[in-house]
């Protein structure tokens, strides 16, 4: 290990000197504590070193360690269920040896190695494997079948391969190699985290990643294997988003990411994961979860290694054919993580302060996502979904970390906290945000829920779009002075707006909608005003028709359980009766006027 000596310090930046051969993104250990860092720029013999632990008592003259290999996760049965921090060290055996606080220079290996798993081959010896072919399987959680592969840069023929109990370092087969090297195979490899994983290609998205949140999966979808931003002000609800997407997102694996955020959202997620029931499988949801929590209270620059962790993590289980998905909260905390590090490297600073490759720094983030056929020769293949909330300056989205994001991702949740303070939850506004996802997921849906639905979709938004228009004059004249047909558009958005786009994510039976019952729902709002607007067509009084009771029965329709779905199917029928009594009542309304007149 090559050694090189401190030559300055400031803060998280620590300058060393000595440091011949290295290269950049090499780990060093700073100082006889063995504090990890990550070389990031090198000047003549000179290497600046970002510090993931507290620098805190270092000076000048103290060693610096080279290990001559660049940051790395550790990849293999154990990583489900785990709570990392950003450096892929377990906080539950960091706990177990220091206590409540992570002492400096403590380290842990990320996958337990005393822990056997039961591995079942798949592949026969004498078969030719290329990287990415699947050996065998673990059984890792009752969720998670954990897909044991060929290493990447790894190919030959497969001399042997075992059953049995092991632990990750074991080994469990060998490959000879077009070279004649044996090259010996365990359940764990290393992959360095700036690096993507290979795969054989892209695929455009296709299938939606159903939240069960009605704003999101009927107007502003994200594909499987897309990215999404939500960006809001503070209090406008976009950890609770975050939350609601890893709680109920159609994905086979979680990668929750706390980047810098406050420690009692993450202790929100620990608490919470393990009582909450995934709805597909009846088994606690942290079963398909990892999370890395990287809090506010931990070292600046340990931000940006954790959004590198766990999209590499994301990447594995993605290479195993599954469909995964990222939630980033936030990026924004990361963002100013390198905005401090460029500062201290005295860097010609960009918009604001940020660094002038933060575009680029972020587009290489969220292109790691996409729907791929993975490495390997049996073509199958995953999706690797990422979601990023971002934290711009009183909601200010010219925000350059938005506005980065923006020019990259392809669907805009924006959250306003106008809407937050009228508890309207979630707090995203239906005007301003946009997903281009929605044509290629179109086939999808009119397959799965019939070609109807996207013109119900359609509708339904042109309402909304309208209201906007006319909340406007209803202001200035008011809207008793408005037509009756205006008056039903308004009632009509209304009710989507209440009755729909509302949801509790507190509530057991609105937190999660089914993309079948969100069509009910919505098909119902849409059907009364069908109704409403023939029976405006015969001169009836708006007054009366909008106090129909069948209208509390939609309200409350969001709230009934998805095993009743026809109950609320029932409803329909009710509003044609309600409705048609009301025209026949009016119709009698009219003979007696005119009897009375002659």
């Amino acid at each position: 290990m090559k050694q090189g000596v401190i030559e300055k310090v400031s803060g998280p930046l620590v300058v060393a000197r000595g440091l011949t051969d290295a290269k950049m993104y090499d780990v060093v250990l700073v100082s006889e504590h063995r504090l990890i860092g990550e070389i990031i720029e090198l000047r003549g013999e000179k290497a600046s070193v970002q510090v993931y632990e507290e620098t805190g008592g270092l000076g000048p003259g103290e060693p610096v360690f080279s290990t001559g290999a660049p940051l790395s996760v550790e990849l293999g049965p154990g990583l489900v269920e785990s709570i990392y921090d950003g450096i892929q060290r377990p906080l539950d055996a960091i706990r177990a040896a220091t206590g409540d606080l992570i002492h400096r220079g403590v380290s842990s290996p990320a996958l337990r190695r005393d822990r056997h798993w039961g591995f079942t081959p798949v592949a026969a010896p004498g078969a030719a494997v290329l990287p990415g072919d699947i050996l065998g399987t673990v059984q890792e959680t009752e969720l998670v079948l954990h897909r044991v592969m060929v290493p990447p840069e790894v190919s030959g023929i497969l001399v042997s391969v075992e059953a049995g109990d092991f632990t990750v370092e074991d080994t469990i087969g060998v490959v000879k190699t077009a070279e004649g090297r044996e090259v010996p195979l365990t359940l764990m490899h290393r992959w360095p985290v700036r690096r993507s994983r290979p795969y054989v290609r892209k695929i455009p998205p296709s299938a939606p990643l159903v939240t069960g949140q009605r704003v999101i999966d009927t107007f502003f979808p994200l594909g499987k294997g897309g990215t999404g931003c939500v960006p809001g002000p503070f209090g406008s609800g976009k950890t609770v988003i975050q939350h609601q997407l890893a709680k109920w997102a159609d994905a086979d694996i979680i990668v929750y990411v706390g980047c810098g955020e406050r420690g009692n959202e993450m202790t929100d997620v620990l608490m919470e994961f393990p009582e909450l029931i995934d709805p597909k499988s009846g088994r606690p949801l942290i079963r398909r979860t990892v999370l890395i929590a990287n809090t506010s209270n931990m070292p600046v620059a340990a931000r940006e290694a954790s959004v590198y962790t766990g999209i590499t993590i994301a990447e594995y289980f993605r290479d195993m054919g599954y469909s995964v998905a990222v939630m980033a909260d936030s990026t924004s905390r990361w963002a100013e993580a390198m905005r401090e590090m460029s500062g201290r490297l005295e860097e010609m600073p960009g918009e604001e302060g940020y660094p002038a490759y933060l575009g680029t720094r972020i587009a290489e983030f969220y292109e790691r996502a996409g729907r791929v056929t993975c490495a390997g020769s049996d073509g199958r293949e995953g999706a690797l979904s990422v979601v990023g909330a971002v934290s711009p300056p009183g909601g200010d989205l010219s925000d350059p970390v938005v506005q980065a994001t923006l020019r990259v991702v392809k669907v805009f949740w924006s959250l306003e906290d106008k809407l937050a303070y009228k508890r309207h939850f979630p707090a995203i506004n239906w005007l301003t945000s946009y997903s281009l996802y929605t044509r290629n997921l179109d086939p999808y849906l009119r397959e799965t829920l019939g070609d109807e639905w996207v013109a119900m979709r359609e509708a339904a938004m042109a309402l909304l779009q309208k209201e906007a228009e006319l909340e406007e004059i209803a202001r200035l004249v008011g809207v008793e002075s408005l037509s009756a047909g205006d008056r039903l558009i308004l009632e009509t958005a209304r009710s989507i707006r209440e009755d729909f786009l509302h949801q509790n994510a507190f509530h057991e039976e609105d937190t999660y909608t089914s993309l079948n019952k969100q069509k009910v729902l919505l098909s119902l709002i849409m059907h009364l005003h069908e109704r409403m607007k023939e029976a405006l067509a015969k001169k009836s009084d708006p007054g009366r028709l909008f106090a129909l009771k069948v209208r509390e029965r939609i309200a409350r329709a969001k709230f009934m359980p998805e095993r009743e779905l026809d109950g609320i199917a029932d409803i329909k029928s009710e509003i044609d009766l309600e409705v048609d009594g009301f025209l026949a009542m009016a119709k009698s309304d009219i003979l007696s006027t005119r009897g009375e007149t002659r």
